[in-house]
């Protein structure tokens, strides 16, 4: 009997053990908060989630050699797909994320956000920038602008410096984010009376030779030509109107910086295009985030992307800290905790100064516009 009663105590303490380890997860850490993010670094779009991916890396590497509050950060590749999105959105709510920086381009983000709202977690992506996204809910905002918003300035910005007589307009009628800013560019320019004499289109299907759609606006004699998508596809433009010799103004938007990064492309052929970007990697004011770049990315000059990542990470941060959010901090707690703060308070970094965020999470900030001189960004105005 005591042998029986031996062997069963033991069997308990074994089962008891077992459930443990099964069941329990090892206590948070205080002093760390966790961050996920979730970016297309495989495929086509690769571009823009590596340069995110990096520009977040060098914001937590900075703040966790300040000392205090520190981060432990995760990426996932969502490779620009909306499944696989809400699969890496999922690993990183496993791994106890408390804050998603993500994700990096607009159809994942809208894959997501809706999973983010029930979850109540705090999302705040660097550059789905699709303003359907930050209406999915309130804790739902946006470091970039949004896509109308964008397309609206790049028209006005035409306007105000006389910039085009005969418009022609190329777009993806396949991509929310291109759609969106030929929508806002198509409405402004209507409203300032400028003069569109070609529209034309391409899909994700047929996107690999854009010849067409060059031919079109050269032969409706466009002298300016509004390119509102990728930096990949823009290349393809480029490369084609050399061809032909035909040489209007090239505009594009935030999508399109990186075109001087595209392995194959000539870069001369980028010379005198115009882009809307909040950050110019040849300004003063950015050349120690540049090094720290180039350092880790082999010599390769960061983008808006990069710069949007950084700044994402450090909102966060900046948010933690003023309300009091540290890593024992329940991920919808958190996220009440700074929606509350970012309704009053300004947030300055790489892409801009004294941003603010409205009660849908859309940004506020001043846009900018360069020019690719001698393949360098200047100053457009």
């Amino acid at each position: 009997m005591k042998k029986f009663t031996a062997l069963m105590l033991a069997m308990l303490m074994v089962m008891s053990l077992l459930a443990g380890c099964g069941s329990s997860k090892p206590a948070a850490d205080a002093s760390t908060i966790k961050i996920g993010m979730s970016g297309p670094l495989t495929g086509g779009a690769a571009v823009y989630g590596k340069a995110v991916e990096a520009g977040m890396k060098i914001a937590v590497e900075e703040i966790n050699a300040k000392g205090g509050l520190k981060i432990e950060f995760q990426s996932q590749d969502d490779e620009h797909d909306g499944e696989k999105a809400l699969n890496a959105y999922n690993n990183l709510k496993d791994w106890g994320m408390q804050f998603f920086a993500g994700a990096v381009t607009t159809a994942p983000c809208l894959s997501i956000a809706p999973t983010a709202v029930e979850d109540n977690i705090f999302m705040m992506t660097p550059s789905g920038s699709s303003d359907k996204i930050p209406m999915t809910g309130n804790n739902i905002f946006q470091m970039c602008f949004t896509d109308p918003n964008q397309g609206a300035s790049a028209a006005e910005l035409v306007a105000e410096l006389n910039m085009a007589q005969n418009i022609g307009i190329i777009f993806d009628n396949s991509d929310d984010y291109s759609k969106g800013l030929m929508n806002g560019f198509k409405t402004k320019a209507a409203e300032l009376g400028l003069n569109i004499v070609c529209e034309t289109n391409f899909t994700a299907d047929n996107k690999t030779d854009l010849s067409t759609q060059v031919t079109q606006c050269k032969d409706a004699g466009c002298d300016f030509v509004f390119l509102p998508f990728y930096a990949t596809e823009a290349s393809q433009v480029l490369t084609q109107a050399a061809k032909i010799g035909y040489e209007p103004t090239f505009f594009g938007c935030d999508g399109m910086d990186g075109v001087l990064t595209i392995e194959g492309f000539d870069k001369s052929l980028a010379e005198g295009l115009v882009l809307m970007t909040p950050f110019n990697p040849d300004a003063p004011e950015t050349q120690d985030f540049v090094s720290k770049y180039q350092a880790m990315m082999n010599g390769e000059t960061p983008n808006q992307f990069a710069a949007d990542g950084y700044d994402v990470i450090y909102a966060i941060y900046d948010a933690c800290v003023a309300a009091g959010v540290d890593g024992t901090t329940a991920p919808s707690d958190a996220c009440e905790m700074l929606k509350t703060y970012f309704a009053t308070n300004e947030f300055s970094g790489l892409t801009g100064s004294g941003m603010t965020w409205d009660e849908q999470g859309m940004i506020s900030k001043i846009p900018a516009a360069v020019v690719i001189e001698n393949g360098k960004y200047v100053a457009l105005g």
